[in-house]
């Protein structure tokens, strides 16, 4: 999606990263995205709705090529029911207009909530991944997510493409940057911060480039089988990590197996010790999404729209004035 068809009215851009699966077309999830965001704001800082839709917004997309090795696997989508479950996702989230209401009380009365996959990730990746079985322990769980880590294909050039011809297209601009990644797609978005940093053809444009804000929601970096795969995970303390990232903030949700470690800071405090991030902030949530039914913790829906994501996006949007835009809704 051109940047064009989402420009704000101000040098402020907000792009965000999906994760693995099938997703809806790059319109759709950016429209539920951006009117998850917006509720968030229109629920918690109404004051600060004409900033948000003053912001230039983009989605580093790459769907299709997740389709592709789904559907080659034999992994059937339906777009439209799909579109259609986020939205009652969405519409339900809406309801709960007091931010206080988003806590635990009303996690234990969701249905089919379960802390199980969580508990057994958290047994079984140290063990598997001890023996070598990290990879194929993703595989059952997500095959395209599984095909990123695989060396001898494209999938993972391709994707990280994506998302860094967006981000390059912002710094060009000298775009103030909230990065915003779901799931797996803050693995993408690490590894693309690497590359500005330290790839001999980009670091000298852009390694002094930097995104404002970083935040992962959900996302599987404490878990030590992924970070040693990470670009630059065998790099020498100097080169190890991104150097484009002021502020972080890790976001993740009770039950929520793709951050079954779901603390950060503990694990990049070296970033901090080397002068090389400000912040690496954990918050724990309660991601009150239903998806089909029953209880997804790990529904972007449901992170996008929590207060503690509106609050770290109120935050970076109270420094400085902005003007107004057009409205999202879905």
């Amino acid at each position: 999606m051109s940047l064009e068809a989402l420009s704000g009215t101000t040098d402020r851009s907000l792009l965000l990263v999906h994760g693995r699966d099938f997703k809806p077309s790059v319109e759709a999830y950016t429209d539920l995205s951006m009117a998850a965001l917006r509720s968030g704001i229109e629920r918690d800082c109404p004051n600060l709705l004409e900033s948000f839709d003053a912001i230039q917004k983009s989605v580093a997309w790459y769907g299709d090529l997740n389709a592709e090795v789904l559907q080659a696997r034999g992994k059937y989508y339906d777009e439209n029911l799909d579109i259609g479950d986020r939205r009652n996702a969405l519409t339900a989230l809406r309801e709960i207009t007091v931010r206080k209401k988003f806590g635990i009380r009303q996690y234990d009365q969701l249905p089919g909530k379960s802390a199980v996959p969580e508990a057994i990730v958290d047994i079984a990746a140290p063990i598997l991944g001890a023996i070598g079985l990290c990879v194929p322990m993703i595989r059952t769980v997500s095959q395209d997510f599984a095909r990123y880590f695989d060396r001898k294909s494209e999938y993972a050039m391709q994707v990280r493409a994506r998302l860094r011809e967006q981000l390059c297209a912002l710094m060009d601009r000298d775009a103030r940057i909230v990065l915003v990644s779901h799931g797996t797609g803050s693995v993408v978005a690490y590894d693309v911060l690497w590359q500005l940093s330290h790839d001999p053809d980009l670091k000298e444009q852009y390694g002094d480039k930097k995104v404002e804000l970083w935040v992962t929601l959900g996302a599987p970096l404490g878990d030590a089988n992924i970070r040693k795969r990470l670009l630059g995970a065998k790099e020498k303390p100097k080169t190890k990590f991104p150097l484009s990232v002021i502020s972080w903030h890790n976001v993740a949700a009770e039950d929520d197996y793709t951050c079954h470690d779901n603390t950060l800071a503990d694990d990049f405090k070296m970033m901090l010790q080397r002068r090389v991030v400000s912040a690496v902030q954990d918050y724990r949530i309660f991601n009150l999404a239903v998806r089909y039914g029953k209880s997804n913790p790990h529904s972007s829906i449901g992170y996008f729209i929590h207060p503690r994501m509106t609050k770290i996006l109120a935050d970076w949007l109270k420094v400085g004035d902005t003007e107004a835009s057009p409205k999202y809704t879905f």
